[in-house]
């Protein structure tokens, strides 16, 4: 079944306690894509820049994504972020910020795409996500997002527009706290339930996550995982294995749901073996399906 993802692609500079990479290739749509790959062939929506290289468009096809609707802006660059963790690596530092085509993105979905069965909306400005929920035609789709603290400060009233028209909000658990303004997180999915989700995972980083139905909470923990090198892109490869393996099964029932959350946890805990993309390109299926019954069997 088809999956459409709506993100960002970039360039990252990162520095952890386990070193430095300059330079690489990120953004929410690119760990999205790579890992929900594995399950699927999906549909990006992003923009890049004139300086966007061949080597990375080629790690897009050599993971079967779909890149009719990856725009390649002629006269500005990539997006650009630089990030520093701490110790604790929940801890980062924002350093540097270059938004450059990301100030000219009016994603346009190709008609091949406007009747995804499967919607994956990454963590971009609401107002974009708003311009892709109007333009999809399948009133059916499966359409999921992901947000941040800087949109419920500072765009709360178009974030609240897109939450009310999504099936599943992915969110962490200070971020719908700050969303309801409720210290206890059962209460506040209670209310966030009433802004028309029918599933809630609130993610926990280290700790895993928690899936929330109306009805049903499923407690999902992470996998263990002993050197951490960086986690950067950790909750869009949960997003990207998640929403992949939902789209390859076409179950939306609260057991497979769940099966969804592991494999996201799964593909999140390859992410921070490695810089960037590195330890999820071109991994093999022994090695997830492994880890899978592993912690999850």
């Amino acid at each position: 079944m088809s999956l459409l993802v709506i993100g960002t692609v970039a360039f990252d500079t990162i520095e952890t306690p386990s070193g430095r990479a300059e330079k690489i290739l990120g953004g929410a749509a690119t760990y999205t894509c790579i890992t929900s790959s594995y399950f699927v062939s999906p549909n990006i929506i992003s923009i890049v820049g004139y300086d966007f290289p061949k080597e990375h468009i080629e790690k897009f096809k050599d993971h079967n994504v779909n890149l009719l609707g990856l725009e390649h802006h002629k006269t500005e660059k990539t997006f650009f972020w630089e990030g520093r963790y701490h110790k604790d690596m929940n801890i980062r530092d924002t350093i540097d910020t270059q938004l450059n085509v990301l100030e000219f993105f009016n994603p346009i979905i190709p008609n091949q795409y406007l009747n995804s069965n499967y919607v994956m909306l990454g963590n971009v400005i609401p107002a974009v996500q708003l311009k892709v929920l109007n333009q999809l035609k399948n009133t059916s789709s499966i359409i999921a997002m992901d947000t941040m603290n800087l949109w419920i400060e500072n765009a709360y009233e178009d974030l609240i527009k897109v939450i009310n028209q999504v099936d599943i909000l992915m969110i962490n658990d200070q971020e719908i706290q700050q969303l309801q303004n409720e210290n206890n997180i059962e209460k506040a999915v209670a209310k966030t339930f009433l802004l028309g989700p029918s599933f809630i995972i609130v993610k926990l980083g280290s700790k895993g996550s928690i899936l929330f139905s109306k009805k049903e909470k499923y407690t999902c923990p992470a996998v263990t995982i002993k050197n951490v090198v960086d986690p950067t892109g950790a909750g869009d490869c949960f997003a990207g294995g998640f929403m992949g393996y939902l789209s390859s099964t076409k179950d939306h029932s609260f057991d497979n749901m769940k099966k969804a959350v592991s494999y996201g946890t799964v593909m999140a805990s390859f992410c921070v073996q490695g810089f960037g993309t590195a330890s999820i390109l071109n991994l093999k299926e022994k090695l997830y399906l492994e880890r899978f019954n592993e912690n999850f069997s």
